[in-house]
């Protein structure tokens, strides 16, 4: 896309409004992607404008390899992932009841989401990273990697301990 490359190039310049149109065009995907990270539209919100502020001050290291928006995703499962991290709370036990979670490339109804959520909180960041980008975006195991910056191998040792503690949290509750 020819306008795209013209407004990164403008940006690193320092453009404002060249960095502003690239906002404007990927601000909507970034959000929807960090919603898998919390359900708060405040939280959401500020994930957004940091992914965005970290990639004004990382634009000199984009490469043109891939898309923008690609590269703006692995930023953002960084951001979302120091959010989990951050997260002072407590973890919370939740009974799920006999209802089936929705999964597929389709977003769950809203209550199911909400239940959903809950049980993920209960992961660790690490676990909870992995077990999003595998099974609820259904990410291959290379787009998990590349996505969290971590080997393959990474990845399918964290989706296993994953796993495990998710079965052992659901067994729990039950």
């Amino acid at each position: 896309m020819a306008d795209e490359a013209d407004d990164i190039r403008d940006g690193r310049d320092g453009d404002g409004e060249a960095y502003r149109r690239l906002v404007c065009r990927h601000q909507h995907e970034i959000a929807r992607r960090l919603r898998r990270f919390s359900r708060d539209r405040l939280a959401i919100e500020e994930m957004v404008q940091e992914t965005f502020v970290e990639a004004y001050f990382s634009l000199d290291g984009y490469r043109g390899d891939a898309p923008f928006e690609h590269w703006l995703h692995r930023i953002a499962v960084r951001v979302g992932y120091r959010h989990w991290k951050s997260k002072k709370s407590g973890r919370q036990t939740v009974s799920i009841d006999g209802k089936s979670l929705a999964s597929s490339r389709h977003e769950p109804r809203d209550d199911d989401a909400e239940k959903l959520h809950r049980v993920l909180e209960q992961l660790p960041p690490r676990d909870r990273l992995v077990v999003t980008l595998l099974y609820l975006e259904e990410h291959t195991v290379e787009e998990t990697a590349k996505l969290t910056g971590w080997s393959k191998t990474m990845v399918k040792v964290q989706a296993f301990r994953a796993r495990a503690k998710l079965k052992k949290l659901m067994q729990e509750r039950r």
